[in-house]
């Protein structure tokens, strides 16, 4: 089972100072299901594992951020923190690829600036590849807000990924030794527009402690990542349901 291509965000509150010198930590996190393309281009999908992550509060001794309320929503503009897996690709998953490199899996980690209001969000992140590919990669994102019910919130939006020179060259580019090795032209992609899109979720909350979350992606390549030989599909569609729950520790 192929692992996804995985996006956490950790939404940070402002730092307030706090009499107390206790320690409190709670954060959401869970598993589940996803399905997506086998890499970037390919229009082939496999199913694989999916993960979540959101961070909820943080006091440690005279310092406190977020909001121990779980059901507490901050307003206004927000430092946020960004994630994103990437999973590897290989000609043994994929055998049109033979000839090309493996490409290993990536992590990449940032932060960039949130806004959200009662029934509208934004961001803008700047994510680096620390495991993998070692380039940039920015997202901009804006969502629609919905709550049908008490417990229903629904978020619609577009997204867009731009990637530096070096992110498209290892997802995109063909080397002349490649080339020499397989049956893809020699190809060197530039920066720039890597992909636009549009997400729908959905979260469910079951209890206080647990909630479902479900995502749904539609995505087209752009620019020099879609013109690469090793494309077959421009458009890709990917979706995910993750179980949630709510941890809490202090002392």
């Amino acid at each position: 089972m192929k692992l996804p291509h995985l996006v956490a965000v950790l939404a940070c509150m402002p730092f307030a100072a706090q009499a107390q010198s206790d320690f409190e930590l709670s954060f959401s996190a869970g598993l589940g299901g996803q399905v997506s393309p086998d890499y970037f281009g390919s229009e082939d999908y496999s199913a694989g594992v999916a993960g979540g992550f959101q961070f909820g509060h943080l006091r440690l001794g005279g310092v406190e951020i977020g909001d121990p309320d779980p059901n507490a929503t901050s307003y206004g503009w927000r430092p946020r923190g960004s994630f994103r897996f990437i999973g590897e690709r290989t000609d043994d998953d994929s055998p049109e690829l033979a000839g090309l490199d493996d490409v290993d899996f990536s992590v990449e980690l940032g932060g960039g600036i949130g806004y959200t209001a009662q029934n509208f969000a934004a961001f803008a992140d700047i994510r680096y590849g620390v495991i993998g590919h070692e380039s940039f990669v920015g997202e901009l994102g804006a969502d629609a807000i919905f709550r049908p019910s008490q417990d229903l919130t629904v978020t619609a939006g577009p997204r867009m990924l731009w990637g530096s020179e070096d992110y498209t060259a290892t997802y995109f580019g063909v080397t002349p030794a490649e080339a020499g090795a397989s049956s893809f032209t020699a190809y060197d992609p530039g920066a720039g527009l890597v992909s636009y899109g549009l997400e729908i979720g959905a979260t469910y909350q079951l209890s206080n402690d647990w909630s479902l979350d479900g995502t749904l992606t539609w995505d087209r390549l752009a620019g020099d990542a879609a013109d690469s030989p090793i494309v077959q599909s421009e458009d890709s569609f990917g979706v995910s349901l993750v179980l949630m729950r709510r941890f809490s520790f202090g002392f």
